[in-house]
């Protein structure tokens, strides 16, 4: 039976603590603008999360918990439903979000003074997940042409031959990059050359348009590399403050590896209401996620358009995945802490500054459209007020 899902529901989150509107002050000297700078949306969660998480709370003790087998066999059949990847039980370390793991991953499979590849403009926690361990930062800067992102493979080659490991994002936040099964495969070759391990961020995985299709990056894998792909819930269905997901490690020796950075920081991740969460949403969480996803689409090709005929001198590329737009504002002349201004003075809107994700970023601004539609038509008719009386 087809489910209604309100993607349009104005919900007030002012006063409950949220990072994007609580924050606001903070992050932008105003708690005015329109926030569309955290990786949250401002649309309700599934219900079925809402239900378990409200069933869970009757019961009135939340003491010490354990995972139940139902919990991995819920992302087991989510893999193999939306993305046709058959993983073994054995494979899955739950934990903490995917920054820890991030970070976790880091000193599991590398030593201090090892090098690490990051690919910017890239999601800020890659680079001190390197430099805070006392590993060695090469960035592999992609490369934008015709307003498309695209991997430098000459480079990155240069950078695997003294290099340990290479942290991928799959798909790309912030350019919305979803890689193709070719580029992904001319990687893997690279990496088998040079014997890199892969850290593959793939937490964006769910939020894909079409015609563009997420390749799981294990999938394609000759089993010659090592890969530790991350994955989660929280982008998927909106619960990111649950601070729960998962690591697929094939590998035996790199699973204990990485168990063991874990245990050595003391870190639980058995939060009662986090792992119903976790299993609730991937078992009934179909039917909203295709419900969001065309939501999505439809505010995404508004957003193009609107920025091509209102927005001059601002161009917007097009993301294939996530639910943020990548926006190249250089034409406006500005350096970064003016951009940033421009857009909080005269327009009323927070954005996340390009100069966040790298050098790389240096000129673009990155806008969260995973909001109402009127929330998002009100945000880029505000920025085409101000551009308007922009003058340089």
């Amino acid at each position: 039976m087809q489910q209604d899902f309100d993607f349009d529901q104005l919900l007030n989150r002012d006063h409950s603590n949220s990072l994007k509107y609580d924050g606001r002050q903070a992050m932008f000297g105003s708690a005015d603008v329109i926030p569309l700078w955290v990786a949250d949306m401002d649309f309700a969660s599934p219900p079925a999360i809402s239900e378990a998480l409200l069933q869970r709370a009757k019961h009135p003790i939340y003491g010490y918990s354990s995972f139940p087998e139902s919990i991995y066999q819920s992302l087991m059949d989510w893999l193999e439903r939306r993305h046709g990847w058959r993983i073994q039980r054995e494979w899955i370390v739950l934990c903490p979000g995917v920054v820890p793991s991030l970070n976790a991953a880091v000193m599991a499979f590398s030593n201090p003074g090892d090098a690490v590849i990051v690919q910017p403009p890239v999601y800020f926690p890659f680079f001190p997940a390197v430099t805070d361990s006392g590993r060695s930062l090469i960035q592999n800067q992609l490369r934008l042409e015709n307003n498309q992102y695209h991997i430098d493979f000459e480079h990155l080659e240069a950078c695997a031959a003294r290099a340990k490991m290479l942290l991928l994002c799959s798909p790309h936040n912030p350019v919305g990059r979803v890689w193709r099964k070719d580029e992904l495969e001319r990687l893997l070759a690279i990496a088998e050359k040079y014997q890199l391990i892969i850290f593959a961020d793939e937490i964006h995985s769910d939020l894909v348009y079409p015609p563009a299709k997420h390749q799981v990056l294990e999938t394609l894998s000759t089993q010659q590399v090592n890969i530790i792909t991350a994955v989660a819930p929280s982008k998927t269905f909106n619960v990111p403050g649950l601070n729960l997901s998962a690591l697929i490690i094939p590998d035996a020796t790199q699973r204990l590896a990485l168990t063991k950075v874990f245990e050595r920081m003391h870190v639980s991740v058995t939060n009662p209401f986090s792992m119903v969460a976790f299993e609730a949403a991937y078992q009934h969480g179909d039917a909203w996620l295709d419900a969001l996803l065309g939501y999505l689409q439809q505010t995404r090709d508004f957003v193009l358009a609107y920025v091509s005929e209102h927005l001059p001198r601002v161009h917007a590329v097009v993301p294939e995945g996530t639910y943020l737009i990548w926006l190249d504002c250089r034409e406006l002349g500005l350096d970064d802490a003016a951009l940033k201004q421009f857009f909080i003075q005269q327009a009323g809107v927070g954005l996340s500054p390009g100069r966040l994700f790298g050098e790389a970023g240096s000129g673009f601004m990155r806008m969260n459209i995973a909001a109402p539609r009127l929330l998002i038509t009100t945000a880029l008719q505000s920025m085409a007020g101000a551009l308007q009386s922009f003058t340089k």
